[in-house]
């Protein structure tokens, strides 16, 4: 595109996938407005300065699995893919304190964890065994025939053991999609196995930013407007148009196409697709993340999963040993306690830890996202709308709920983003290849 015909869009929501959108049409020379209603980006994948801290904290521990390789590069774009730490082994954590590690060894795919699996303590012999059968059944089947099956319903077809699943699949299953197996689509927790357990040592690595969050998008800023474009923070979307969008407040902003990528409630309230709302029938599952910060470091790897435990994951953040971040993944139990009662239960969990034995909590920090993930049950997951869509009101629709094939992610987030933008750049008479 010639810079004398450059044409202009309008990318409402500063998340994931609206930041991925509007790279992506930036780099075509199209200039790009890039509209964010908090003070900074990031969306539900964002960071915030804690006032009593003084400390920046994330919402919620993010990491990227080796998979994610949309992602990855969106990072690498914006020059940032360096601040992801990377990590092959996974810990797991018992009641009493023992641990088993999961690490790959260099055998052909699906065997790179199948040593360290047969020797994980965790697991008796009858589980491991019905696990593994499982996991070979999944390599065989059509995870798309199965939207509306629950993947509860699945593993007991597989003959799945109680302490298998309570052990194994739900840790699972909850980290990445933040639902418990019962509740999920068989589809998007089959994407999980097929995408990491089968898919190599390299697509189960996992990647955790050793900064907050917010520091991976600050170059965006000067890369739109570098190109022509910006990003309005503060600014907040009352309505789109054909050919723009109003502000709260009533300024009017004009463009050659918009994007809308905001939350599926905002963008329900905004956009209908054929006279209905494109998110219709979406529900929402909660994630707590609790900041603590210790006297000393009690965390000697990079992160754990606790096993038969409330809190799910334990992250130490790199920058501070002393500082963990503990995740509770489809926290509905936790929604309604206050923030003493959390992070007492939380504790409880972190004293399996050696180290944590007479180490004295210097502060916490619970956040709980109420909206954090859309609930990909078997009732919505066929529903979800194709990303780049086309609204009635002449806007094109991005956000990780469109139908990515991916589960609620930072990697659903861009793929559904770059979608838009290359449907948008069709529009203006882009390359057909542009399409991700």
């Amino acid at each position: 595109m010639s810079e004398a015909a450059s044409p202009t869009a309008i990318v409402a929501g500063g998340g994931i996938a609206g930041m991925a959108a509007a790279m992506m049409l930036a780099d075509a020379g199209v200039r790009v407005t890039l509209l964010e209603a908090r003070r900074v980006l990031g969306g539900r994948a964002g960071s915030f300065e804690d006032q009593r801290s003084g400390e920046v904290l994330d919402n919620c521990q993010h990491v990227a699995m080796g998979a994610c390789v949309r992602y990855v590069a969106f990072l690498r774009r914006l020059g940032t893919a360096d601040q992801l730490e990377w990590t092959p082994r996974q810990t797991w954590i018992e009641p009493s304190g023992r641990r088993s590690v999961l690490r790959p060894l260099p055998l052909p795919t699906p065997g790179e964890f199948a040593w360290s699996f047969l020797r994980a303590r965790f697991l008796s012999r009858a589980d491991k065994r019905c696990i593994a059968r499982a996991v070979l059944a999944a390599r065989r089947v059509d995870r798309a025939s199965l939207a509306t099956l629950p993947f509860g319903a699945w593993l007991a077809e597989q003959r799945q053991t109680p302490r298998s699943i309570a052990r194994f699949w739900t840790p699972l299953i909850v980290s990445a999609c933040n639902l418990e197996p019962h509740r999920v689509s068989t589809e998007c927790a089959l994407h999980v196995v097929q995408g990491t357990l089968l898919a190599g040592a390299r697509a189960s690595s996992i990647g955790v930013p050793a900064g907050p969050l917010v520091d991976l998008y600050a170059p965006l800023h000067r890369l739109l407007e570098a190109a022509g474009g910006g990003v309005r923070l503060g600014a907040r979307v009352a309505g789109i148009e054909p050919g723009g969008v109003r502000l709260v407040g009533g300024d009017s902003l004009a463009a050659d196409a918009v994007v809308c990528a905001l939350d599926a409630v905002a963008a329900n309230r905004l956009v209908t697709i054929g006279g209905r709302e494109p998110y219709a029938g979406v529900s929402f599952s909660p994630i707590l993340g609790v900041h603590l910060r210790f006297d000393r470091p009690v965390l000697d790897v990079p992160h754990a999963v606790l096993v038969d435990a409330a809190t799910h994951w334990l992250f130490r953040k790199h920058r501070d040993p002393r500082l963990v971040h503990a995740v509770a993944s489809a926290a509905d139990d936790w929604v309604g306690l206050g923030e003493d009662a959390i992070v007492e239960r939380v504790l409880a969990d972190v004293a399996r830890l050696p180290a944590a034995k007479g180490a004295r909590l210097e502060w916490a920090r619970a956040v709980l996202e109420r909206r954090a993930t859309f609930a990909a049950t078997p009732e919505f997951q066929p529903a979800r709308p194709v990303p780049g869509s086309r609204t009635d009101n002449g806007a094109y629709l991005a956000g990780d709920a469109t139908a990515t094939g991916w589960p609620a992610t930072m990697e659903s987030a861009v793929r559904s983003g770059e979608a838009a933008a290359a449907t948008v750049l069709l529009s203006f008479g882009g390359r057909r290849d542009a399409i991700v």
